[in-house]
């Protein structure tokens, strides 16, 4: 699940994409890379989150599994890249 997008379900940013940064057995950990950014990453129940399965940026998704460090730019400029690919369809 690490390094896929997702959109939150609940709460004040509802439907809101993110990218997952990180993954426990109840929790992810959740990041824009404007507002929650990969220094403090927004803790959010599984239950209230809906993974992307269509988009997903290899790279970053690498380098988080390879425990390498991730920055806010490449998360925004991916978030920003799915976006635009998914505004037309």
């Amino acid at each position: 699940m690490t390094g896929k997008f997702a959109t939150s379900k609940a709460g004040h940013d509802k439907s809101k994409i993110y990218v997952i940064i990180k993954e426990e057995t109840e929790y992810v950990y959740l990041t824009d890379g404007i507002y929650k950014t990969v220094s403090k990453p927004k803790k959010k129940n599984k239950k209230h989150i809906q993974i992307i399965n269509k988009g997903q940026d290899e790279k970053i998704t690498q380098k988080l599994l390879n425990k390498e460090p991730v920055s806010d730019e490449e998360i925004k400029r991916a978030i920003k890249i799915y976006e635009r690919s998914t505004q037309y369809v």
